[in-house]
């Protein structure tokens, strides 16, 4: 008899039967099998063994918390990701990304983040500006370019041409659509190499990283204060008095561009969405960013006034948590509960479906941003993880909320968001992306 035991079992027929469907939204079948099996189950593959899926804020708490020592990110975000978008902090483990995460650390300090705001915000403005009022528009692009160009602009602020910029955004928006088709469609490899595709973006690889190296050299020559990330990465040291070296930087700065751009553009797409079709939560937040213009706050003082705003955000990214799922692997034999996993296993946790279970959560399909009212917070945020838990918790969450609320707020205040009544639909890719979300704007 095995001394492994492992959860209620999916027989793996079905997941070969659903397989390509899987392939399309894995969620749906995810959530299937949570109702019928429980809220953590497994799946026996022929070729990689175990494979357990879990929506239990216990399970959960013990691989990303308790006992995170004891697992890694799978081959999925160190081997594959890391081919295209460099080693960082998003696809590092072990010792390197713990000494990664401890430099860069304090550049996402609460502090140095609000020596961002101004340039935050005053992108955000321009963004804003080129929205095109009075017709029913494709919500996501306009949000992925705004949330390109703030990160573009807070980590090279006054230091790239227009042009390179937008080829960057081209190669970084290039990559992330093929790294998907990769990893949900490795038995297709063959067939990408023979067709020219590996290749064809492996030299956008080089082309994105030689781009930002010109970046880099051309600052290090400067004298000039920019005040802004590119700054703080430059010049923080390891204990030994050291800084990263420039490959290093390409690798940090481009986890920065992919990690922090698609997925704030993902929740402000979500977050308007909902404020169009929820009108009484919508007045809320009318009502508020109205209060708060009738002084003259800065940009910072803004943001510590909208709390509601950033409740009715926190209650979009419960509900369609940009990184719906992330994966470990236990690099040694682990006790959970009643289970006993063998080294080597894969671990699924649905942030997703975390966020929606009944366990944890009143009328959890409901959008309910007053769960996040002050009062309530404490007795929530043990099952809320949209940027992870634990060590491994988004160094840029800080970062994105701020973002967030400035651009929910600049919208709102302009603008009078109506909706197509359309279903909100979703593609669980890498990360959870909106489909064909469509608003309106008219200018108050």
């Amino acid at each position: 008899m095995s001394k492994y035991t492992y959860p209620n079992k999916v027989p793996f027929y079905k997941f070969l039967l659903n397989a390509n469907s899987m392939a399309q939204n894995p969620i749906v079948f995810h959530n299937k099998w949570f109702n019928e099996v429980g809220e953590t189950f497994a799946i026996k593959s022929p070729f990689y063994g175990y494979v357990v899926l879990t929506r239990d804020v216990n399970f959960t708490k013990h691989v990303l918390q308790k006992q995170h020592r004891s697992y890694r990110k799978s081959k999925i975000q160190i081997t594959y990701l890391s081919k295209y978008v460099g080693y960082g902090l998003l696809t590092s483990s072990g010792d390197y990304w713990l000494k990664q995460r401890r430099l860069i650390q304090p550049a996402f300090h609460k502090e140095k983040i609000n020596d961002l705001v101004s340039i935050i915000n005053n992108t955000i403005e321009k963004q804003v500006d080129k929205i095109e009022p009075n017709s029913l528009v494709d919500l996501y692009p306009i949000m992925n370019e705004l949330a390109f160009k703030v990160v573009a602009k807070s980590l090279f602020n006054f230091s790239a041409e227009k042009e390179v910029l937008e080829r960057l955004q081209f190669i970084i928006e290039k990559l992330q659509l093929f790294i998907v088709k990769e990893l949900r469609m490795p038995y297709k490899k063959l067939w990408y190499y023979l067709k020219g595709d590996i290749s064809y973006h492996m030299k956008l690889v080089k082309e994105s990283r030689r781009i930002i190296n010109s970046i880099i050299v051309d600052r290090r020559k400067s004298n000039v204060s920019h005040n802004d990330l590119l700054d703080m990465l430059l010049h923080v040291q390891y204990e030994d008095g050291t800084t990263m070296s420039n490959q290093q930087l390409i690798d940090e700065i481009l986890i920065l561009f992919v990690a922090g751009h698609e997925t704030t553009a993902n929740a402000l797409t979500f977050t308007l969405k909902l404020l169009a079709e929820n009108k009484e939560v919508l007045r809320k937040v009318e009502d508020e960013i109205n209060k708060t213009s009738l002084s003259s706050l800065s940009p910072l003082e803004t943001i510590s006034q909208l709390n509601y705003t950033k409740c009715a955000i926190e209650e979009s990214l419960r509900l369609y948590p940009p990184a719906w799922i992330t994966d470990r692997v236990n690099i040694e034999d682990d006790s959970i509960e009643d289970y006993h996993l063998k080294k080597g296993t894969m671990i699924g946790i649905s942030i997703y479906e975390l966020h929606r279970n009944k366990k944890y959560w009143n009328n959890p399909e409901t959008y309910i941003p007053e769960r996040f009212l002050e009062e309530n917070r404490k007795e929530i945020l043990p099952y809320y993880m949209p940027f992870g838990a634990g060590p491994r918790l988004c160094i840029g969450n800080g970062f994105a909320m701020y973002e967030m609320i400035l651009a929910v707020k600049t919208i709102v205040k302009k603008f009078n968001i109506t909706s197509n009544k359309d279903s909100i639909k979703i593609n669980p890719l890498i990360t959870l992306k909106p489909v064909d979300v469509k608003l309106k704007f008219n200018l108050k």
